[in-house]
């Protein structure tokens, strides 16, 4: 269920490819922090990967996720660039209405 709501919210009309890529490093951290701990990774990332690959071509958000997806289970392992949005304004409930 959690793989289905972070894709769901990462189909969204970005305005530019950085907020493209802001979106999906955010959705790849709200999907990695819902994981159990318990969970294997190297299944669950290829179960979402699966699920996504779809949207990939149509959607810049779960494109970046996607990358994010296999970057994560490459060998050697690498540390993924991964970073929090830099405060901005960005058009506020009008620009989130517009989007849709």
């Amino acid at each position: 269920m959690q793989i289905e709501q972070t894709l769901n919210q990462l189909q969204v009309k970005p305005s530019s490819p950085q907020r493209a890529r802001e979106l999906g490093q955010l959705g790849y951290m709200q999907w990695l922090g819902g994981l159990s701990g318990h969970a294997d990774y190297n299944a669950e990332a290829a179960r979402a990967y699966l699920m996504a690959v779809d949207f990939r071509e149509t959607d810049p958000t779960i494109a970046v996720f996607c990358d994010l997806l296999i970057a994560s289970i490459q060998r050697p392992l690498q540390p993924l660039d991964l970073a929090l949005p830099k405060p901005a304004r960005r058009g506020g409930a009008r620009a989130r209405r517009d989007s849709f």
